[in-house]
């Protein structure tokens, strides 16, 4: 039986596959010392209009994990939001994250925040009689590199049911903007951005050990060199040698 984190997962990267075709560049098992068998797995995709697609998933029933993590990258000249999902069973626990991940800093893009996110607002507010104020563990410092309007809860089963349809919101409005792009008049005000280099140093810092602990416990369950690939995979739209 499928458990409610991979349901959510598979049926999420069934949408991507949707909104264009992916190619599937990269696809290798994740081993442990634990024992033989794989406790995990890292595909990646690329496309055109989202360049790169990273799912990392880790199952280890030993000690009660059940991860599953989607990143859909957009072009490194884009100013169009990441999509991320994180959808977790871990000691008996469920919990979520969901962001689009910012291309530029938004206190001075007002233009850009007005497109990009205050369309979720709505949805942000409801999620709020949903969840409650039952937030997931997540620093300050990761907060500052994500959106405000990112959705990361511990859940009960019915919670994490309910959270299908904020997932469907969310990426319902992620989709639409990949597929018509920005207003010029809103690119414009980016003009002082250097997208690029911006991202890079974000997704740098995001998934740092030193910011997200749960690099540590990565490291722990598959090793150094396995857990840097899976950085390396992360940090860049480029595909890791």
């Amino acid at each position: 039986m499928t458990s409610l984190p991979k349901a959510l997962f598979d049926r999420t990267l069934a949408k991507l596959e949707g909104l264009e075709e992916l190619e599937l560049v990269r696809g290798e098992d994740l081993f442990s010392v634990m024992g033989p068998d794989p406790v995990g797995r890292l595909e990646v995709r690329t496309g055109t209009k989202v360049a790169k697609v990273v799912t990392i998933s880790l199952v280890v029933p030993q000690i009660g994990m059940d991860s599953h993590m989607v990143f859909a990258f957009s072009p490194d000249d884009s100013a169009l939001p990441h999509f991320t999902l994180d959808s977790v069973e871990a000691g008996g626990n469920l919990a979520f994250h969901l962001d689009l991940v910012p291309r530029a800093e938004l206190a001075s893009h007002l233009a850009y925040v007005n497109t990009v996110f205050e369309p979720l607002s709505p949805v942000f507010e409801r999620s709020k009689e949903v969840f409650g104020s039952l937030r997931a563990a997540i620093g300050p410092r990761q907060y500052a590199m994500m959106s405000p309007w990112m959705l990361v809860n511990r859940a009960s089963e019915e919670q994490f049911k309910a959270f299908d349809a904020f997932v469907d919101d969310y990426f319902a409005h992620w989709s639409a903007l990949v597929e018509s792009g920005l207003p010029p008049e809103v690119l414009a005000t980016l003009a002082d951005t250097d997208l690029a280099a911006r991202d890079r140093a974000n997704r740098e810092n995001l998934f740092s050990p030193e910011v997200d602990p749960v690099w540590e416990r990565v490291t722990r369950l598959v090793g150094q060199e396995t857990s840097d690939r899976l950085r390396a995979e992360l940090i860049s739209n480029e595909v890791a040698a």
